[in-house]
């Protein structure tokens, strides 16, 4: 992967192109521009063979350049870095920042092609293209552009595991508008690699980012919810939203909200909630010994999710 850094501080994931790739690629387009500058000379040679020599060499230097070279710039101007063998091969012309060229950049590649690649049988740019630590040869130095590999093998996807069905739902009002994306990203990791982590130090990593998560969203930990479910139903919930608002859908209606005329069945029930285990009702203090007041107990503002010991 390349180094390419954009102007918004954004790393590129670029590929840089490699000598074989470009060599068959500049071969291809040698290939085709040579054979159209032939079928060419041949129809200029039997059109001026009744002008006197020097025109024949004047018009036979500027099909030269025509083809060789003023054609194989306007092809890159007008692609946006994709030639006939660099867009069989996959692979495209970028400037140094990621974005595509422009005719100032194809045309110092094209001039100094002649050099590298016609007047030397490519052993510069195959040399330069070696030396380089991005395989850029020295029409690619002097106009600030890369050679790099568009077609290169997608990264699977890994799919969020869905939270227990009795968390569904149940974060419908949290509020995660203070969730910074870094977060939500290194919350996606864990959940798609927990499977493969250390129990002990996954179990870690999940109560740490709960931590992190309900510090965020400024609501207390749920009771009794591990931390690796209680990731993935805020993901979850997350991505419910996102959905919603994606495609202009409002969320679920409950039992009690149904519309006069609406067949209960028809109307999606509510997510399954495990019951809760209530504690006995504490006895009625004495009369005769009064009670102190009981000291407001502090929801702490974060933590809840502790480590395994």
């Amino acid at each position: 992967m390349s180094d390419l850094v954009t102007g918004d501080a954004v790393v590129l994931g670029l590929r840089p192109a490699r000598l074989p790739s470009r060599a068959l690629a500049i071969v291809l387009d040698l290939a085709v521009y040579v054979t159209v500058y032939v079928l060419l000379t041949v129809g200029l040679a039997l059109a001026t063979a009744s002008l006197d020599p020097a025109a024949q060499a004047a018009v036979a230097v500027a099909s030269f350049l025509l083809l060789l070279v003023g054609i194989p710039i306007a092809v890159e101007t007008l692609s946006h870095g994709r030639s006939l063998g660099k867009l069989a091969c996959g692979l495209r012309v970028v400037r140094d920042d990621g974005g595509p060229i422009r005719f100032r950049h194809a045309l110092v590649r094209g001039a100094l092609g002649v050099v590298e690649l016609l007047l030397t049988f490519g052993t510069v740019a195959a040399i330069a293209s070696l030396v380089s630590a991005r395989g850029r040869r020295l029409g690619d130095v002097f106009a600030g552009t890369l050679v790099v590999r568009e077609r290169v093998p997608g990264a699977r996807v890994m799919p969020v595991p869905p939270p227990p069905p009795w968390l569904a739902g149940r974060f419908t009002q949290l509020d995660l508008s203070a969730v910074p994306d870094g977060l939500w990203l290194a919350i996606r990791q864990y959940l798609t690699r927990m499977n493969q982590l250390d129990p002990q130090v996954g179990a870690a990593m999940a109560a740490r980012l709960a931590d992190d998560l309900v510090a965020r969203t400024g609501a207390p930990p749920p009771v009794g919810v591990p931390a690796a479910a209680f990731l993935m139903a805020v993901v979850h919930e997350r991505q419910s939203r996102d959905a919603a608002r994606a495609f202009h859908t409002a969320a679920p209606a409950s039992a009690a909200a149904v519309a006069p005329g609406t067949h209960p069945a028809s109307v999606a029930p509510a997510p399954y909630a495990p019951p809760v285990a209530y504690a006995a009702p504490a006895p009625a203090p004495v009369p005769s010994a009064p009670v102190a007041p009981a000291a407001p107990v502090e929801v702490p503002h974060a933590g809840g999710f502790a480590p395994p010991a």
